[in-house]
C-alpha cells in the first residue's frame, strides 16, 4: 500500500507539539508530585505513570501525521532502517525533526515551569553522573529502539503506542538513571530545577549513553528480525513510525 505523507512543515509541527506536551507532562507531574507528598516512591510512581500515559496518547494521536517520534534517536532509527530503500526520512528531515523535537522539549519544560509559578528557564542543579547511570541510559534507550524497530520490522506498527508507553514506564523503574532515553527531553529537563531536572553538565554523558544504546538497539533489531518488508500492508494510522514518502 502506498501512502502520501503530510507536508514536512506539518510533520515538524506535530513533532514539536508532541514533544512539548510530553516534556510538560514529565516536568509538570514531577512538580505536582513533589508538592503533594514527601514519599519518594509515591512521587516517582505518579511521575512515571503520567509520563507513560501521555507518551502512549501522543503517539496514537500524532503518529498518523509525523510518525509520533518525539525523540531524535527514534527518528535516527527510522532513517537508518529506510536509508537504502528511500522509504524513511532523509538526512535533511532527520536534522529538521531533531531540531523541532528539541525546541518542543524546551518550550514544554518552560511551560510546565510557568504553570507552577517558576521561571520559564530555570537551570537545574541536579547532577546525574557516573558509569552506573550511563549504563542505565544505554539499557533504557537500547531497548526502546529495539521495541520500535522490532515492531516496525515485524509489521506490527499498531502495537507501537502501547508498547512504547509500557516500556518507558518499566524502564523508569528498572534502570539506575530513571530511563530518560530521549536526548531532546534530556536537554529540556536541564532547564528545570525541579524533581525531574538534570544539570547541564550531566547532559552530554546522558546523550552519549542514549546514542550508544540506540545504535545497539537498532543493530539488535536487525539481527533478530531481519530487514523490514515494506511491501506488506501495515496499519495506516501507525505509519510504521517511519515518516517520508512510500
Amino acid at each position: 500500500m502506498t501512502t502520501i505523507s503530510p507536508p514536512l512543515g506539518r510533520r515538524l509541527a506535530a513533532e514539536a507539539v508532541g514533544t512539548a506536551a510530553l516534556a510538560a507532562v514529565v516536568v509538570g507531574s514531577g512538580v505536582r508530585a513533589a508538592a503533594l507528598t514527601e514519599d519518594g516512591g509515591v512521587r516517582f510512581l505518579a511521575n512515571v505513570g503520567a509520563s507513560a500515559i501521555a507518551l502512549t496518547v501522543l503517539i496514537r494521536l500524532l503518529g498518523p501525521v509525523s510518525g509520533g517520534h518525539f525523540n531524535p534517536l527514534v527518528t535516527a532509527g527510522a532513517w537508518w532502517a529506510g536509508r537504502r530503500g528511500g522509504d524513511g526520512p532523509g538526512l535533511r528531515e532527520l536534522g529538521a525533526y531533531a531540531a523541532a523535537q528539541t525546541a518542543g522539549a524546551v518550550v514544554g519544560t518552560g511551560l510546565a515551569n510557568v504553570m507552577f509559578e517558576r521561571p520559564f528557564a530555570e537551570p537545574s542543579g541536579r547532577a546525574r553522573d557516573g558509569g552506573a547511570l550511563w549504563l542505565g541510559e544505554v539499557v533504557a534507550t537500547g531497548t526502546l529502539l529495539l521495541v520500535v524497530s522490532g515492531l516496525a520490522r515485524g509489521r506490527r506498527g499498531a502495537l507501537v503506542p502501547a508498547s512504547v508507553g509500557l516500556w518507558v514506564g518499566a524502564a523508569c523503574w528498572a534502570t539506575s538513571s530513571g530511563g530518560f532515553g530521549n536526548p531532546a527531553v534530556t536537554v529540556g529537563r536541564a532547564l528545570t530545577d525541579s524533581y525531574t531536572g538534570i544539570a547541564a553538565g550531566s547532559v552530554p554523558g546522558f546523550v552519549l549513553a542514549q546514542a550508544a544504546g540506540a545504535a545497539g538497539g537498532v543493530a539488535l533489531a536487525g539481527l533478530l528480525f531481519g530487514r523490514s518488508d515494506r511491501t506488506a500492508v501495515v496499519p495506516e494510522d501507525a505509519r510504521d513510525l517511519v515518516p517520508g514518502p512510500r
